[in-house]
């Protein structure tokens, strides 16, 4: 049977259909391809945060083109994994761009940020291990202890208590611990929030 299913080569009419269905998977191949290649293009890292942020100065800008891109930063930064936020955090990468904003806009910042941060830190905390969590735990309440017995000046002590968005930090802080943290974690954690309390009690 020339042409023929058991000859070797396929019918006439069928070969169209092969070769149809042979470029389509290729084309959804390419297009699946090219989709994963343009979403990790755009995937949010620090230093592209970074680089928007320098080539994005909001100094001189309308109100209207601060605030894209106030909101553009906060996506951005929302868009990092816990690690990353906490590598800009602690290097004090975004201080510089926050001091730039009017207290306005530093507190539509933070409410852009702050609930996925503190969800984050959250999920961080009630994957840990329970020996590193207390670990966590400990080198805290050290720091903290540290601060409760230094001398704060006047000025500095009224600051604070003036600041609405010291307030607001610690108000979605504990939001999404009550919120967000295992029953596990919250056991575990809860030294830091009593002192947190006498801390915070030091400065009225």
């Amino acid at each position: 049977m020339r042409g023929g299913v058991y000859g070797g080569n396929l019918p006439y009419p069928m070969r169209p259909l092969w070769i149809k269905a042979a470029l389509l998977l290729a084309a959804v191949w390419i297009i699946a391809g090219s989709l994963i290649w343009w979403a990790r293009s755009r995937k949010p890292t620090p230093d592209r945060l970074l680089a928007y942020v320098e080539s994005h100065a909001i100094e001189g800008k309308s109100s209207q083109d601060r605030g894209k891109v106030i909101e553009k930063v906060a996506a951005q930064l929302n868009g990092l994994s816990y690690d990353e936020r906490r590598e800009i955090r602690i290097n004090r990468r975004l201080d510089q761009f926050f001091r730039s904003l009017s207290a306005d806009e530093q507190t539509r910042f933070l409410d852009l940020t702050l609930p996925e941060g503190f969800k984050q830190m959250m999920d961080a905390l009630n994957k840990m291990d329970r020996e590193k969590r207390k670990q966590f735990v400990e080198r805290t309440l050290k720091e903290m202890q540290k601060q409760e017995g230094s001398e704060i000046p006047d000025k500095e002590r009224e600051r604070f208590l003036e600041d609405r968005n010291a307030q607001k930090i610690i108000d979605q802080g504990l939001k999404s611990f009550y919120s967000e943290a295992s029953a596990e974690t919250k056991l575990d954690v809860a030294p830091i929030l009593e002192q947190m309390q006498r801390n915070l009690q030091g400065l009225r």
